[in-house]
């Protein structure tokens, strides 16, 4: 599947909610958002019938987001269901990480095969002011949870938002030290209209990181999976990623489309171009129909984005945590 600039289209990231246990500064309002009706969220099913549509299309790697995920409940069964689409041959799933304790096993049986975990901090009271909850705890037992079981791949996701402290994202990397875990620094990406300029670059990380740690060893840049540039410090058990999501756009190689939990097929995150799946599924089209749509949606994935939200309308899913990410 390839898009109107010839881009090969094969990574999808699915939002099964838009609710979440935390409030982080740079994603949620700290009253929360009106939750979406269960009746407008994609039901399992649906979900995995649209995995299948897409697998058809060339798509072999799926993420699960949110929101938070795992506050679906259930969720390890739909990992397990589409882990089993035949042409799926990777199922992430991006968390928080707080409910992990009680799914990790549940995950890792499902099929998952790698999980990514938000974690601005490892400073217990930072991480209670940058999520406005006090999980600290709860988030730590969960990564415990996921390093006691054999994930192919662990990383930690660290928003280098306006909020956070240098001390919070350096004591992240400092995580990789003893474990066998790859930390991602990833720009901020304003998608309410803030300004971005304020936020710290990841060449800018990059060279504080070197500051403290001595020259790094360059892994080079994996976009089968993510455009993240890897190094290695020495040392170190585990390495380092840089985001560049706002200073250098990887547009031009983009593999990626997402689908909101109400069933809204975006084809771009700072755009609100796409078409609803969830009134085809429910208009009783099948799925030769269905794939047409996408096929046809798909010539409308911008050639590229300028680090600004572009509204052509009412967005159905505007905020990160509708979109996943």
């Amino acid at each position: 599947m390839k898009d109107s600039f010839g881009r090969r289209i094969n990574y999808l990231r699915i939002s099964v909610t838009d609710r979440c246990n935390l409030r982080c500064r740079y994603c949620m309002p700290e009253e929360g958002v009106a939750a979406v009706s269960h009746e407008d969220i994609l039901r399992f099913d649906e979900i995995e019938r649209l995995a299948c549509i897409f697998a058809g299309l060339g798509v072999n790697r799926i993420r699960l987001t949110g929101g938070e995920p795992l506050v679906r409940r259930d969720l390890p069964q739909l990992a397990a269901r589409i882990k089993a689409i035949p042409g799926i041959n990777f199922l992430g799933l991006t968390t928080n990480g707080i409910l992990l304790p009680q799914h990790a096993r549940q995950l890792w049986e499902a099929g998952v095969d790698g999980l990514n975990i938000s974690l601005d901090t490892a400073d217990p009271k930072r991480y209670a002011h940058l999520t406005r909850r006090d999980e600290w705890v709860q988030a730590w037992a969960g990564l415990q949870s996921a390093l006691a079981l054999p994930f192919p791949s662990i990383k930690l996701n660290c928003v280098l938002s306006t909020d956070s402290l240098s001390a919070d994202w350096l004591g992240v990397i400092e995580l990789a030290r003893k474990l066998p875990v790859e930390v991602r620094l990833i720009e901020w990406m304003p998608m309410s209209g803030e300004n971005g300029q304020t936020a710290l670059r990841g060449d800018e990380a990059l060279v504080m990181i070197e500051q403290r740690y001595g020259a790094l060893t360059p892994l080079g840049q994996r976009m089968e999976g993510g455009p993240a540039h890897q190094y290695k410090i020495e040392g170190f058990v585990g390495a380092i990623g840089i985001i560049p999501a706002m200073s250098q756009h990887f547009c031009a190689s983009c593999n990626r489309i997402r689908l909101t939990a109400v069933g809204a097929l975006k084809l771009c995150l700072f755009y609100d171009a796409g078409i609803s799946l969830r009134s085809l599924l429910r208009s009783g089209a099948d799925d030769r129909a269905i794939a047409g749509a996408i096929q046809t949606a798909l010539a409308e994935k911008p050639e590229g984005h300028q680090g600004t939200v572009v509204r052509s309308g009412d967005c159905a899913a505007c905020g990160m945590y509708q979109i996943g990410g």
